[in-house]
């Protein structure tokens, strides 16, 4: 099995960066694929990045894509989201989830283990 613990939410302000980290713990992390979600109140749980079990493959939302950026260490057992330009339409709960299958998926009934979620708040 995956346990994932999230960190590095926090307040930001509109055109900032914020960088948020996956620690995975687990024997089945370097065969998994990951991704990235987020949800704000009242709205349904929203895809946003996925990459491949080795750390090349990856897709995009098309409302992140260019600002945001995935990426895995293996020997570290990480997976952080890199998000630059924010704005306050990112604002939201966002969570970490891991595959036991080795490809990349955009939804999120095809992830098995999932973070706790950590908030993000852009202000303006």
């Amino acid at each position: 099995q995956v346990q994932l613990v999230e960190s590095g939410g926090g307040l930001v302000q509109a055109g900032g960066s914020l960088r948020l980290s996956c620690a995975a713990s687990g024997r089945t992390f370097s065969n998994a694929a990951m991704g990235w979600f987020r949800q704000a109140p009242g709205k349904e749980r929203e895809f946003l990045a996925t990459i491949g079990w080795l750390g090349r493959t990856t897709y995009y939302a098309t409302s992140v894509k260019g600002r945001f950026t995935i990426s895995k260490d293996n020997a570290k057992n990480t997976v952080d989201l890199q998000m630059n330009s924010l704005k306050p339409e990112d604002t939201a709960v966002y969570y970490c989830a891991a595959r036991q299958s080795t490809f990349t998926a955009s939804s999120a009934n095809d992830y098995t283990y999932w973070g706790q979620g950590t908030q993000v708040t852009v202000s303006s």
